[in-house]
């Protein structure tokens, strides 16, 4: 695929060299990866939907299509990442099973 986009190693390096420059991380055992700023830019979308299920949903259903996940699957580990909103749904399927028993 030559001429199709950025190769990975350049695209590597460029990433290394700007935590470089900024001073990003510099003392650290593990530095932060490409992949890391995937997984901010998943999590703080679904951070942003609030509690309403609608709005999450299709979040979630976007979200998904845009990693280019197969399965939707895949994609509920980002909801794992991040406690704020599992706490939020954990308390809007309480509500929802409230309201639903006799």
């Amino acid at each position: 695929m030559e001429g199709k986009g950025l190769h990975y190693s350049t695209v590597r390096s460029a990433f290394h060299r700007t935590l470089q420059l900024a001073n990003i991380a510099s003392g650290r055992a593990r530095r932060p990866r490409i992949h890391d700023l995937r997984h901010s830019f998943a999590t703080r979308v679904l951070e942003q939907c609030g509690t309403k299920r609608d709005k999450v949903a299709r979040h979630f259903v976007a979200l998904s299509t845009y990693l280019g996940h197969a399965d939707i699957a895949h994609t509920y580990w980002y909801l794992e990442a991040t406690p704020e909103l599992m706490t939020d749904i954990a308390a809007a399927a309480e509500a929802l099973v409230t309201e639903a028993a006799p």
